[in-house]
Order: C-alpha cells, then structure tokens, then sequence
C-alpha cells in the first residue's frame, strides 16, 4: 500500500493545485494537451428598423401643450413689411424692412399683429402656415396699444379662438408661437409659464397692464400667438426686455385688451376713444422742457382747447387736475389711462385745484377727433 500511495501521490498534488488554479482534471489524463474547442460564430445583424406599430404617438406624447400647439400653430402667420427705398443707382427698388408674425383671429382674412410690425409699410406680403404667401394690407393701426390690423382677401382660413386673459393664473403654463429671427424659423414653438399679471410699462404718454412670461419671446415673434393650456389665444406677444444678463422676460397684450381695439379697427378702421382736450405736464415731462413743476400731486393743465370737453366743463390753463372718477392722475399716463377706461359720452367727475382750492366738475367726454 505504501508503495501505491507513493505512485498515486503526483497525481494528488497536480489534482490540487489544478483546483486551486479554477482549471480540471480529465480522468485517463496521458500528458498529452488538450485540444481546443472550434470558435463560435457570434456575429448578429441588430434589427435598427423597429418602430411602434402604425407609427402610433402615445398618450404620454401628446400633452395639453402638445394640443395646445396643434389647434392655434395653423393661425400664426409671417408677416413681411416692405417699403420703396433708392438704390446705389438712385432707382426705387422695393426692398424688406422686416419680418414680424401675426395671428388670424377671423376666418375671413382678419389678422391682428403689433403696429411696429407693419409700420411704414408700403407693401405686406403674408405667409401662410400651409406654405401660401399672399398679399395682405393694412386695414388700420394704434400706435398707442401697439396693435395693428392686416386684411388678406381669403376665405376659410384657420383662426384662434380667443379666449379670456382675466382668468389667467401666475404660474400656469403658457406658450408663445411666431417667427423668431425670421420665416426661415416660422412657426416655433416655446413653452413657458404665465410670470405675472397686471405688469405696468409706460411707452410715450400711456401705460401699458401686460402680461409676463418667461416663454422665449425673439425678434420676429412680436405679433404671434400667447396660448394657454387649453389651446385659446389669451395675448399678442409684444415685446422682451433685452438687455445684457437679462433672460426669460417677455410681455404679451392682454387678448380682453386687444379684443376692443382689434374690432374696432375691423369696424371702423381705426380706434375710437374718449378724450378731455386739454394738454398736460407732470414734474418728469415738464423737466423734459426744462420747467421745474412745482407740485406734489396731480398734473398741470398747460393747454385747454376751447372745443375740447374739459375747456366746456371750466377746466383752464394753470388748473391742476388730481383725480377722474376717483382715479389718481400723477403722471401724464395716469390720466391718459383713467380717461381711456371711460366709454365715450360717459360723465366723468374731475377733482381740480385752482388757486389753492379744491372743486368737483362734471366733464362729458366726447370722441377723439381723427387728426388730419
């Protein structure tokens, strides 16, 4: 026995550290190697072809924003805004001013846009979402609410349903469509949030109740679509603050602003308000002229047309106005605001100061006379 544990002792120690190496022990093993098994074929074609059946979009694909998108897309337009000029012959040669966009709010050709789209416009050519380019013309404008509105001689044609800007919430998603940099990014969508309501801008002698957003308003989308959620138009994008380090600031026109003045226009041709007649200064324009207005409240009446409604109420030269139907008027756009709140033919209460006297007049405010 001893001699065969002697003979069987190699074959021991080889079996040990063959375990202990993670290799095996083929029983009859001569000394001979091992042959090597034959490679397998593992090359495979991967199948990049598979798409969903029907080249279906899921419901998760197709969120409000989505349809929002879908239903008012269609009604934006480009609008080019061309005019004559001369060329290095000293030849009137038509050339492009600029490219803004604009929103069909009537099937029957009706387009509001903003007043500095089509400004100066001797020719407008609107393109259409479908890919039509017609000609368009402007049918009247208020430079003062920076709104416009274009007449194109088509039918049938896909229009936003306007909705109700007063029920907006802060915070409620919104997105702008329009033409940013130009047609040739027409119809971009940019989906964002209403940032606030009620925002006071003055431009010139009016203020502005605008809406806020941070939806990526650009050069181009000024005139285009403010849609809610629920894929109703609720503005007219109009401006952004651009100034350097100055991001996701963007205002829009109230559409229960716009509504009044958009028909108006499709009318009348033009706005009509009510008006007082007079001319006035508060301390910042009329340091503009270099006068020092020495009042604390109130603006100062430099000018009272004789025709005007205020001059047959008593309103005069030197008078002080503080207040019209209750309303504040500090500054030039707190009057010009509290008078184009009142419909025409409306009395109006006026509290005036005169030689340091306080007293109430009743004005009947009439039309504004169109300038000739």
């Amino acid at each position: 026995m001893r001699a065969a544990y002697k003979k069987l002792t190699p074959y021991i120690v080889v079996l040990i550290i063959g375990t202990l190496l993670g290799g095996g022990i083929v029983a009859g093993y001569s000394g001979k190697q091992l042959a090597k098994p034959e490679p397998q074929n593992m090359s495979f074609v991967p199948n990049l072809q598979q798409t969903a059946p029907n080249g279906a979009i899921s419901h998760a694909r197709t969120p409000p924003l989505v349809r929002a998108a879908q239903a008012v897309g269609p009604a934006v337009v480009g609008i080019t805004n061309k005019a004559y000029a001369r060329d290095y012959f000293n030849r009137k040669v038509l050339v492009e001013q600029g490219t803004g966009s604009g929103v069909i709010v009537d099937s029957n050709g009706y387009i509001a846009t903003n007043y500095h789209v089509v400004e100066n416009a001797q020719e407008i050519v609107v393109s259409l979402s479908d890919g039509r380019t017609i000609p368009g013309k402007v049918l009247g404008t208020d430079p003062a609410t920076d709104l416009a509105v274009v007449k194109v001689e088509t039918t049938g044609l896909p229009a936003a349903t306007l909705g109700d800007s007063d029920s907006l919430v802060v915070g409620e998603p919104a997105i702008a469509i329009g033409n940013p940099l130009g047609l040739e990014f027409k119809g971009s969508v940019t989906a964002g949030v209403i940032s606030a309501l009620n925002r006071s801008i003055e431009i010139g002698e009016r203020r502005f109740k605008l809406i806020q957003t941070d939806a990526a308003i650009n050069p181009g989308n000024s005139g285009g679509a403010l849609v809610n959620a629920d894929g109703v138009l609720v503005g007219i994008n109009s401006a952004k603050i651009a100034v350097a380090g100055v991001e996701g600031i963007g205002f829009s026109i109230p559409i229960n602003t716009a509504r009044p003045i958009i028909q108006s226009i499709i009318e009348k041709g033009r706005v009509v308000r009510a008006y007082l007649g007079v001319g006035i200064l508060d301390k910042a324009s009329a340091a503009k002229y270099g006068y020092d207005l020495n009042i604390d409240r109130g603006v100062y009446v430099a000018q009272s047309s004789q025709d005007g409604p205020a001059y047959k109420a008593g309103i005069r030269e030197g008078d002080i106005i503080y207040t019209i139907n209750g309303i504040e008027t500090n500054s030039v756009a707190d009057l010009r605001s509290a008078v184009d709140s009142q419909p025409i033919g409306s009395k109006a209460e006026v509290v005036i100061g005169r030689n340091g006297k306080n007293q109430t007049v009743t004005v009947s405010l009439e039309e504004m006379p169109v300038k000739q």
